[in-house]
């Protein structure tokens, strides 16, 4: 398998070969939809919290007698059934959410995903990414040079220039090859990884 390489202009200015294992393998929709399901759940914070008829405000007064009135019988004003009243089956903040993937799974949905990227030339090599500066306006305009508006750079070592460079742009994501998630790589348009960080992933997962 060759993956494209391309310049600081954004133009293709070679080619590098990757294993088939990590970016030739076949589309597995199921698998990337659980992969990134099990994500996305995983990051919940379960900060969700509601009252049950024990806990809201209200009174312990009967609202009116049980008979004679041709209304329903109630007896507080905390059931759930009234405005304002407490939740049946509430949610609570020490809800788990987690979900479990299998390593063996994981590597395959991550290597479906980087596969599918390749295919669809949303995945692209550079030699290395660097920024002498800082400065969110140099490194802006070093990735309107490469032609690219909404972009996933991934890099084998977060450079400190790279990062302050970048954490201001609302497009523009960078992430160590150690740090690379499915949602990641399936938000951002392009993925522009390092050939150093294709080495390191192909050591991760193959």
């Amino acid at each position: 398998m060759e993956l494209k390489v391309i310049d600081a202009k954004g133009q293709i200015s070679g080619s590098l070969a990757v294993s088939d294992v990590l970016f030739a393998r076949e589309y597995n929709e199921a698998l990337v939809h659980q992969l990134v399901n099990a994500f996305l759940a995983n990051a919940r914070s379960g900060s969700r919290s509601q009252k049950t008829r024990a806990e809201v405000k209200h009174s312990t007064k009967k609202p009116w007698r049980q008979k004679g009135t041709g209304r329903a019988r109630s007896g507080m004003t905390s059931s759930p059934l009234w405005r304002k009243g407490g939740r049946a089956f509430p949610n609570k903040s020490d809800e788990n959410f987690t979900q479990k993937v299998n390593r063996k799974m994981y590597r395959a949905g991550m290597a479906t995903i980087l596969s599918q990227l390749a295919r669809d030339e949303r995945l692209f090599a550079i030699d290395a990414l660097n920024a002498n500066t800082p400065k969110t306006k140099e490194f802006a305009e070093q990735v309107k040079n490469l032609g690219l508006e909404q972009v996933l750079f991934v890099t084998k070592q977060l450079d400190e220039n790279v990062y302050l460079a970048s954490r201001n742009l609302p497009n523009v994501l960078v992430l160590e090859a150690q740090q690379v998630d499915p949602y990641s790589l399936l938000r951002y348009k392009k993925v522009i990884m390092t050939k150093d960080a294709v080495a390191q992933l192909e050591e991760q997962w193959v």
